[in-house]
């Protein structure tokens, strides 16, 4: 069988191998195990094959047959950008179509600006097989980017995606016959053990993924603010690396947090695991997820969550019975933003119309009745409900083994015996 991949996952080529991010890498491989030939369709950075580089940031393809065709990257981030693009898709469009006609098995990574084009070309090869990994979140009723709304149009239809099977986190509602829940694991049936936490200050909190926007590690390091405020003895290690990283940083150090905040840097499979073992809560505050892994590997190792309701999250965490699920946070933010605005433009009509003698601030409450406690959004009903629990040991220790026997479901093993029925 011959397999055709078409991803935005930029790879690297070093010594006649392919290489790209470890995640992604690792999977595809369980996928290419059981495949003859294998044809990448993706960008490929240029740089990489220079002599003398360092060793590649991922891990490599493990397959004896690959091909790759090279595509060129693309963003419609501004005017230019546009521009450019219009020019490089149809290009990119003939050579996707061409890796179509040749395979046998097409496996679409979505979503992306290549898993796109990639939805749009396979309508035109309605009888060969195909798995879509849709790695982002299916929620219909998330708010997200016309682009990715356009793909989940299109896989969901089975008139336009036929003989398919998308892969989708979570189990959602009045969906169409093509669409099957999946989940992605980390860790081996041999790894599976149960940790007993001692739950005592000082309170261990570990953020793991990349410091980029969108994944609320600014949220994490004020919701860690905000809690030794209100003398709860705790400390958040930051696991990764990303283009927010000195800003991060910077905002520890105007905001007093070094005591409470340390940056560990990216770290192998291994030390994370250790880490794991050590805390007591996972934070991951971000503002959209497909299967957050971070969540799912801490809860492995008995870590509580602490999560905004996105994605798959409520239902990995069973509702509330394995962690905690934070109200929305932006919205909070854009509440809390329009109150101001509202007692800015009264103070200024009182200002005018009355003596300073009769000035008074107001107080506006939250839309849920609940107060704002930090710049974030956090509300005292969230801080109340951390502050409660982390009181309450015996609980912990239930919610922390309620974790580990959820996320230990979902081993390696299981998935790639998933995988397997796919192709």
């Amino acid at each position: 069988m011959k397999f055709a991949v078409f991803t935005h996952v930029i790879h690297g080529i070093k010594n006649g191998s392919f290489y790209a991010y470890s995640p992604y890498i690792r999977e595809m491989n369980l996928w290419l195990k059981y495949v003859d030939e294998v044809e990448i369709v993706a960008a490929l950075d240029e740089e990489s094959n220079k002599e003398g580089e360092i060793s590649p940031q991922g891990e490599y393809y493990k397959h004896s047959n690959i091909t790759f065709t090279e595509i060129s990257s693309f963003h419609l981030l501004n005017f230019l950008a546009v521009l450019d693009t219009l020019l490089k898709i149809p290009f990119i469009f003939f050579r996707i179509l061409g890796a179509m006609h040749r395979a046998d098995h097409l496996h679409i990574r979505c979503p992306g600006n290549i898993g796109l084009l990639a939805a749009i070309a396979q309508i035109f090869f309605p009888k060969k097989p195909k798995t879509v990994k849709y790695a982002g979140n299916w929620d219909p009723k998330a708010t997200q980017p016309l682009t990715y709304k356009l793909q989940k149009k299109i896989l969901g239809n089975t008139f336009f995606t036929r003989n398919a099977k998308v892969l989708v986190y979570g189990d959602w509602p009045q969906q169409s016959d093509n669409i099957f829940p999946l989940f992605t694991a980390s860790f081996s049936e041999k790894e599976k053990e149960l940790i007993k936490k001692d739950f005592k200050p000082p309170y261990k909190f570990i953020f793991s993924g990349n410091l980029v926007e969108g994944k609320g590690v600014d949220k994490a390091i004020e919701f860690i603010k905000v809690l030794s405020t209100n003398n709860l003895d705790c400390r958040l290690e930051i696991y990764g690396d990303g283009i927010l990283e000195k800003d991060l940083r910077e905002l520890v150090e105007n905001e007093s947090l070094k005591k409470y905040v340390h940056f560990k840097g990216r770290v192998d499979l291994a030390t994370l695991k250790e880490a794991y073992r050590d805390a007591h809560f996972t934070l991951l505050l971000s503002k959209s997820e497909g299967w957050p892994k971070a969540i799912a590997e801490g809860m492995w190792y008995g870590c509580i969550p602490i999560a905004t309701s996105v994605s798959c999250v409520p239902w990995m965490l069973n509702y509330g019975e394995r962690g905690v699920i934070i109200s929305d946070i932006d919205q909070r933010i854009k509440n809390r933003e329009k109150r101001e605005e509202r007692r800015d433009d009264k103070e200024n009509f009182l200002s005018k119309q009355l003596p300073d003698k009769f000035h008074r601030g107001r107080q506006f409450e939250c839309s849920d009745e609940s107060r704002d406690v930090s710049r974030t959004g956090f509300s005292e009903k969230d801080l109340l409900e951390i502050l409660s629990l982390i009181t309450n040991p015996e609980k912990l220790k239930q919610m922390s083994i309620a974790a580990q026997k959820w996320s230990q479901q979902y081993t390696l093993e299981r998935f790639e015996r998933a995988i397997r029925g796919m192709i």
